[in-house]
This record gives C-alpha cells, structure tokens and sequence, in this order.
C-alpha cells in the first residue's frame, strides 16, 4: 500500500494557495494520522485542492472526525493559455473563452457532499484568475486521443473573490433562486448549466441535508429546499459520482 506521505506533489497554483493560507506559527506540509496536510493551525486544518475531490475523499472524512478542517478550491473565473515550446519560450498567449462559476463546484463535491452536515467541515471558493502554461507532450506520453500539448502548470493571476460554504444551506445560495418545488431542470434552465452539472447540484443539495424529495413530474424528481434539514446525511460512494435524477 502507497503511503499518502510519498504521493503529495504540487504546482504553482497549489503552492500559492497554500501560501495565501499560512499564518505565522502554522505548519506546512504536516503529518496528520497520517496524511500530509497543507497547513495546520491549533484549532483547524487547511486543505488545498486544484483537482478532482474523489482523490481525497476518504482523507476528509477521516480527518473530519478528530479535527475542524477547511477546504480550499479554487473556481477559474477567467483563464489565460500559454503555450510553450520545449526550450520554455512562449509560443502564444491567449485568453480561454470558458468561464467558471461557483456551481462549478457541484461538479466535484459530488465525491462527499454529506461532509456539509459536519459541523468540523467547511469549504473555502476562492475565485481566481489563472494562467495555463501548456507544452509539448513528453515521449511515451499515452492519451486516449492523440494531442501535441499537455498542460505544464497553472499561476495564480489574482484572487476575485472567496466564498465561505460552512453548512448545506450555502450550497442554496450558489444557485439562482429556485421554484417550490424543484428539478434538475429548473437548475439547468435557471443556472445556464449542462443538465448533468445540475443533476449533480441537486444530488449534492439532497445529500447535505439542504433538500428533501417531494414526488416526481413525469420522469424527473421533485425537491423542496428545506426539506431534508435536521435529517442525517448519508454517506455516499467515494468513486466522485452520484446517481442524480434523470
């Protein structure tokens, strides 16, 4: 079995985060029952993720039982591509046409949305605007489709904004105002998401606690906000998916 200790890597974006977090007196890069943990105060724990939130699932909840810890995730409110060649001189500079948004974040929370109904847990959306450096691909490389860049690393630019989710209510107010009840569809349609996005918010409104289901209109579930307050949370699966409705 591979020690959490011996897996722990970051990039610029990672490192800055970290940095923007450290106070004086704090611990970078800790051992915590055994797993590194990027700051550590006295009174909470400080976790960046840049990327997917199935790879530290089973490390939150763990550490969600003995201490106060608080997520860091960054949402690309706007992205600049650069692209270099393999000496490291920039090719192009561009800015992406994509913009995120804090709904982004159902994207990922599906991996322990029930985390939220833990008064030790809270989530930290910094909203950012970042550079991606991009290169060649390195021999031996193998993607599913063929492709001449990989992404290199990724710079903080500035920091926007940060929005503080400490319980599942303020998963509502990262959403436009919903109809009573609701569905996956009226967040796609209110939102301006992809339908599997909202089945994802919806999923993770539900399993917080923040919803509770009230029926069906036709094939789609109905949910009232509210509803599934004072209810335990399930515990759901690690694999960072979520049934949703359909």
């Amino acid at each position: 079995m591979t020690s959490p200790l011996s897996t722990y890597r970051e990039g610029s974006l990672h490192a800055a985060l970290k940095a923007m977090y450290a106070r004086p007196g704090d611990r970078v890069e800790a051992s915590i029952e055994g797993f590194v943990v990027d700051v550590v105060r006295p009174d909470e724990l400080v976790e960046v993720q840049t990327g997917s939130f199935a790879s530290a699932a089973a490390k939150l909840r763990l550490l969600a039982r003995n201490h106060r810890i608080r997520l860091v995730y960054p949402i690309v409110l706007e992205r600049r591509l650069v692209r270099v060649d393999v000496d490291g001189a920039i090719l192009y500079s561009r800015r992406s046409p994509r913009r995120g948004s804090p709904v982004d974040l159902f994207d990922q929370l599906v991996a322990f949305p029930e985390l939220l109904a833990s008064p030790n847990f809270s989530l930290d959306l910094v909203l950012i605007r970042e550079e991606e450096i991009r290169g060649p691909v390195p021999p031996g490389a193998r993607f599913r489709r063929p492709r001449q860049w990989w992404r290199l690393d990724r710079r903080l630019l500035e920091v926007v904004d940060t929005l503080r989710v400490v319980e599942a209510a303020d998963l509502v107010r990262l959403l436009p105002p919903l109809p009573d009840p609701f569905t996956s569809a009226d967040v796609s349609a209110l939102a301006g998401c992809p339908r599997r996005l909202a089945s994802r918010a919806v999923y993770c409104l539900e399993r917080s606690g923040a919803s509770g289901r009230t029926g069906r209109l036709g094939r789609l579930v109905t949910y009232r906000l509210g509803a599934g307050r004072g209810q335990p949370a399930a515990i759901v699966a690690t694999d960072g998916t979520g049934p949703g409705d359909q």
